[in-house]
């Protein structure tokens, strides 16, 4: 049974009607008490990164989420998802809301004002996938698939951490993951194949 967290800021409705359309089992969890009993995790999310934070300290979920990942509990974060992961951005800095999950390492920046007029910031739509060495997470995920982007801010982590990029004026992580913490910058829920297969390849994966 995958759960996907309701942190008050995630598309939770799109993701489980994908989830459904794979017959993955899946279920909303909202407290402290189902975070901790899940099996595996999904955290989505959208918007900023101080409500995202906000929203789960507000349902307790900071410390079980933290717990399930030091268990080796399987987590993969979309999106905003998965810039909460890491250990801070710089979106949210004024409103004392800059501190993330901490279960991978660096911070969350924004895009820079192109010299490029055509690249826009947010930046929306396909976009493509390139592979950084090989991961169970990307397993029959063509390098150069396309997924889908709606972000302002970017991961700025370790090279050990990143699965694969993308290039949008600079090169940014796309999909990352330590161990058993997982994140997708773009959404796997309207990425076509591309994001069906990472959705089954990470309920597939053992620790």
């Amino acid at each position: 049974m995958l759960s996907v967290i309701n942190s008050d800021v995630a598309n939770m409705r799109s993701v489980l009607n994908t989830l459904q359309r794979l017959a993955i089992p899946a279920q909303v969890v909202s407290t402290a008490a189902e975070v901790a009993q899940a099996e595996r995790l999904i955290l989505p999310g959208v918007g900023a990164f101080g409500a995202g934070m906000a929203g789960l300290r507000a349902r307790g979920l900071i410390e079980p989420i933290r717990e399930q990942a030091a268990r080796g509990v399987p987590i993969l974060g979309i999106c905003l998802g998965m810039q909460l992961l890491f250990e801070r951005s710089a979106e949210s800095i004024d409103q004392g809301e800059a501190e993330g999950l901490g279960l991978l390492p660096g911070q969350i920046v924004r895009f820079p004002a192109f010299a490029d007029k055509a690249l826009k910031v947010p930046h929306i739509g396909w976009n493509q996938l390139t592979h950084q060495g090989d991961s169970a997470l990307l397993a029959n995920v063509p390098n150069g698939g396309y997924a889908y982007f709606v972000h302002s801010y970017y991961a700025e982590t370790t090279p050990d951490t990143i699965i694969a990029c993308t290039d949008y004026g600079l090169a940014f992580p796309a999909v990352v993951g330590q161990r058993n913490v997982f994140g997708a910058q773009f959404h796997p829920e309207k990425s076509q194949g591309v994001g069906l297969r990472l959705l089954l390849n990470f309920n597939a994966m053992t620790f």
